[in-house]
């Protein structure tokens, strides 16, 4: 930052630069494996990336944000962000030194280049989650970004995303967060095996969400609420309160019958309508927010 405040005392206004070059190549894989660091885009991503870096740095951690580039209409819109980026390599630029880093067609004025932040299945386990999102083989990344908002949205401990899934690195899978991607861990490359074996060991439930399974979402919820009351209630087997992890599956096969007999128990979310079936991300949404709600304390 310089006296005034702003970042840097001169613009970066050439998109042909050996720096702009190396941003822009974070928009692949190979770079980003190379690198360990990913590209995140637009004022809300890049604001709570720099939460996430302060929050770390005020804790004696590493942080996470390497370099920030914005352009002064996006600073002069969005000031919450200044303060925020002390401490990183924080950087002007123009509109078209932007358009040259970013992923996007019509970049949103800042970026920022990022550390990888996933951490171990065992991470994981070990601060004893309640709730847990697994995606077995999910390969759209707007898929995977849309689940892992939800996984956020509902309070979720933690999303593991398989091996053979998108890089949840993916310029579009770091948008289709909208942020939550620096909210809650995520786990990356473990077997589906290994996840419910590890998890099972925990004390931790296991359900696949699946169009055919046995149980229906909507009793294990009616099932919870009576218990929830101290109302009588039948009993299908599984307690929507206790810890769960939940396997949601690939958008074109869904789950695989092995990755189905691994589990405790296949729940089918209901439809009431014509629709052949939920999408994924509507999908996960209503069962991750079934088990939040049946592990909300009663009041």
């Amino acid at each position: 930052m310089n006296e005034t405040g702003r970042p840097q005392d001169l613009t970066l206004s050439n998109p042909r630069a050996d720096r702009v070059r190396k941003v822009a190549q974070l928009a692949g894989r190979p770079a980003r494996l190379k690198r360990r660091e990913f590209l995140v885009e637009g004022p809300q991503a890049v604001r709570e990336a720099l939460t996430l870096h302060q929050q770390r740095i005020a804790a004696g951690e590493p942080g996470i944000v390497h370099e920030v580039y914005a352009s002064e209409s996006c600073l002069d819109r969005h000031p919450e962000l200044e303060p925020l980026a002390e401490g990183t390599a924080a950087y002007l630029a123009t509109d078209e030194v932007l358009a040259a880093m970013a992923d996007t067609v019509t970049p949103q004025g800042i970026l920022a280049v990022c550390r990888f932040l996933d951490v171990s299945l065992e991470q994981v386990l070990d601060a004893g989650p309640r709730l847990v999102a697994v995606l077995c083989e999910v390969r759209d990344p707007g898929n995977a970004g849309t689940v892992l908002r939800a996984a956020d949205a509902a309070g979720a401990d933690a999303v593991i995303l398989t091996a053979s899934s998108v890089d949840v690195y993916n310029p579009k899978a770091v948008r289709s967060t909208a942020g939550s991607l620096f909210h809650l861990p995520v786990v990356l490359g473990a077997g589906t095996e290994e996840i419910v074996v590890r998890c099972k060991e925990r004390g931790i439930g296991v359900l696949a969400a699946d169009g055919y399974g046995q149980l229906n979402l909507d009793r294990l919820q009616d099932e919870s609420a009576a218990r929830r009351l101290g109302a009588p209630a039948t009993d299908s087997g599984y307690s929507l309160e206790q810890p769960t992890a939940w396997l949601f599956g690939n958008e074109a096969q869904g789950l695989s019958e092995e990755q189905l007999a691994l589990a405790d128990h296949r729940v089918a979310v209901p439809v009431y309508g014509a629709a052949e079936s939920l999408n994924l991300g509507t999908a996960a949404t209503v069962c991750l927010y079934a088990s939040a709600r049946s592990q909300q304390p009663t009041v």
